[in-house]
């Protein structure tokens, strides 16, 4: 099932109006990154006109988040990311609510596209996002 299809089925949280919940794990998982580096792996997989699924920007926590098929926990070590799989929840707004300064989605197919583990990896390792992890950790 497609990320935007997840989230027009997902519970909605009513206490804030927009938001959905979304189970982790069971057709893709997550990486979380710090913003920094996530977009600047995110101009890198553009600039390679790599296929990008869905990607989450959460302003107020200044992370991204990038949706990646299952299976891939092993291959995140030694990234400044989180991977989320099973037994994980993802608070997301619906697919109505775009890039903005608060947060949205900077990429969300129409389609099933999921960004390939190892092509995010190698964006994250790429030198401009691996200097922007070095900065930040100043």
């Amino acid at each position: 099932m497609s990320l935007r299809e997840a989230l027009r089925n997902a519970p909605v949280i009513t206490d804030v109006p927009g938001l959905r919940l979304l189970r982790v794990g069971d057709d893709w998982d997550l990486v979380r990154t710090p913003a920094a580096i996530g977009i600047l792996a995110l101009a890198h997989l553009r600039a390679t006109e790599a296929a990008i699924g869905p990607v989450l920007y959460d302003g107020p926590n200044e992370r991204l988040y990038y949706v990646i098929g299952t299976g891939s926990a092993g291959i995140w070590s030694g990234l400044p990311v989180r991977h989320l799989s099973n037994h994980s929840w993802l608070v997301a707004p619906g697919p109505e609510q775009l890039d903005n300064w608060f947060g949205g989605w900077y990429e969300l197919p129409d389609d099933d596209t999921l960004t390939d583990a190892d092509t995010l990896r190698a964006a994250l390792q790429h030198p401009y996002a691996t200097a922007s992890a070095k900065a930040t950790s100043r």
